[in-house]
């Protein structure tokens, strides 16, 4: 495929082609007035969805995150690894033993839900804080019920001394450690349940005391290297590795720069990286080994995001022998081959010589990644969405559940057709509403207990509002790249409001759409060649 460029120059002669086979090539198109784009769409275990069109030509360099990102972790083994370590700990400073009973199950948690640390509930939400699902411990509380905590069905959102988003896929194994232990504690006999937490003789922990040993936990878990040693003791049983990786980073360091900014330090990313991109099994014994450095112009450890994309913290140099880093902070210029610590997405710039609209940066963080580099920097980006598979698997086999939602909703518009302000007839539609709920229910069971990452029935959740707004494309994985040219165009969806998407357009004759789509390229055509006739008249 050519490259698309918007400022190619048209010849009289190819714009009077265009006027004569546009009509033509439309008609053999479309089938009854209508383009079935689906079928001019890759398949969808391969696509790269779209919020915001994105010519990848203009990308001058790619930037990719490490774990969950080029490093994808293996589900639900890594989550149970994660969660066994949490459980550990706990117990080591004070929490019962009968906790470590509890083992993971992949079923129940899903990304984006709000811990309550006032309640200790689980809450599904949406972009404006109303509340979709609540649990207490693995108890799903009913409409009456979430009244008794929430009045009005809301919270307030950017309270974030009280609500903690559990955004990350690391957040996983927490997210049911909070399940666990508020089932463990609500029906332990030696407890005695209080709306904010147990009490056990003297002593009475909150929900929020506990939330804060769990986050301690799992900062102990991430901080003292315990995961990453367990995770490096059997990368086969953790680490996925696809022989495509090393063939879409060589494809895309033909065309741009790329560079890799992870928050992990060196030692963790050489074993990682190293096991990823080492394929000599498979090679000729005389091909020599390609470290796999030498697929990134640049390499950053220790990045320290969010703060990455701000202000920052010093670049240091590290010693890729030692893994330790260099005294002083470096102020050079771009040296291949060499790995630095800390910097700044600034300082990225400056060394690769690029400004913020010309990197596309590839990330799994809705908020370290994607967030910030859109907010702060102007990047453009690509999250990666590993549940995605899960959710397109569902919406195909399971499409006959999304029909039914819709001709309810018909119905219900149907009783309704006939009647205006001055009707005194009340429908009667308790049968519907309960119909309603009941096949919203039945799709959310169809991804897990916790239902849908990105919906609940028809409404969308936070981390799916998150996405659509600072995501420009979004993928289950990194390797999507590869079924696509570097010269392509990723063209949004024209974002229908409600009075567009339910307001029907008249139906055009086809000679009158063919008469009005000549006449916009004629238009067009004869600009460009005034525009041309001028230049030459200098």
């Amino acid at each position: 495929m050519g490259s698309i460029s918007r400022d190619a120059p048209v010849t009289p002669a190819e714009s009077s082609r265009v006027r004569q086979e546009t009509p033509q090539n439309l008609k053999v198109m479309m089938d009854a007035n209508h383009v079935d784009y689906r079928s001019l769409k890759r398949d969808y275990h391969h696509r790269i969805f779209v919020n915001r069109s994105l010519a990848l030509e203009k990308i001058k360099c790619y930037g990719f995150d490490m774990d969950y990102t080029i490093a994808t972790y293996k589900s639900p083994q890594y989550e149970e690894l994660c969660f066994e370590l949490l459980l550990d700990r706990l117990v080591s400073i004070g929490y019962p033993h009968e906790i470590l009973q509890y083992k993971y199950d992949p079923t129940f948690p899903t990304r984006g839900l709000v811990f309550d640390t006032l309640y200790g509930n689980l809450l599904k939400v949406d972009t404006h804080g109303n509340i979709l699902v609540c649990t207490h411990g693995f108890m799903f509380l009913k409409g009456s019920e979430i009244q008794d905590y929430y009045p009005n069905r809301f919270i307030q959102r950017d309270n974030t001394d009280r609500f903690y988003i559990l955004n990350t896929l690391f957040n996983l194994a927490e997210t049911y450690l909070y399940a666990c232990l508020v089932n463990f504690f609500t029906n332990c006999t030696r407890y005695i349940n209080w709306q904010k937490g147990y009490k056990h003789g003297d002593l009475f922990m909150s929900f929020c005391s506990m939330f804060q040993d769990v986050r301690d936990s799992m900062d102990y878990v991430h901080d003292t290297g315990i995961l990453k040693e367990k995770t490096l003791e059997n990368l086969e049983k953790y680490v996925i590795k696809d022989p495509r990786l090393p063939l879409l980073l060589s494809r895309i360091k033909e065309v741009a720069s790329v560079f890799l900014a992870t928050n992990s330090d060196y030692c963790y990313t050489d074993a990682i990286m190293t096991y990823l991109f080492d394929f000599s099994q498979d090679s000729a014994p005389s091909t020599p080994k390609k470290p796999w450095r030498s697929y990134f112009d640049l390499v950053v450890v220790d990045t320290r995001k969010p703060l990455f994309f701000g202000e920052g913290t010093v670049l240091r140099q590290v010693d890729r022998d030692t893994g330790k880093l260099r005294i002083g902070t470096y102020t050079g210029g771009l040296q291949h081959g060499t790995v630095y610590s800390g910097g700044s997405s600034d300082i990225i710039c400056d060394l690769l010589r690029v400004k913020g609209k010309d990197i596309l940066y590839v990330g799994d963080h809705i908020f370290g990644d994607i967030l910030k580099s859109k907010k702060r920097q102007g990047w453009k980006t690509y999250l990666v969405v590993p549940e995605l598979a899960k959710e397109l698997q569902v919406w195909t086999e399971k499409s006959y559940l999304f029909d039914e939602l819709k001709s309810l909703d018909i119905f219900l518009a149907e009783l309704y057709k006939h009647l205006d302000s001055g009707s005194t007839e009340c429908p009667d539609i308790s049968a519907i509403r309960t119909q309603i709920k009941s096949v919203t229910h039945e799709m959310d069971m169809c991804y897990g207990k916790m239902g849908s990452l990105l919906r609940c029935g028809s409404r969308q959740t936070l981390f799916s509002s998150q996405l659509m707004r600072y995501a420009d494309l979004y993928a289950p994985s990194c390797l999507n790249l590869l079924y696509y040219p570097f010269s392509y165009l990723f063209r949004a969806p024209p974002v229908l409001m409600p009075h567009e998407s339910t307001v029907d357009h008249y139906q055009l004759d086809m000679s009158v759409l063919d008469l009005a789509l000549a006449n916009r390229v004629h238009r067009l055509s004869t600009k460009k060649e005034d525009e041309e006739s001028k230049e030459e008249n200098k």
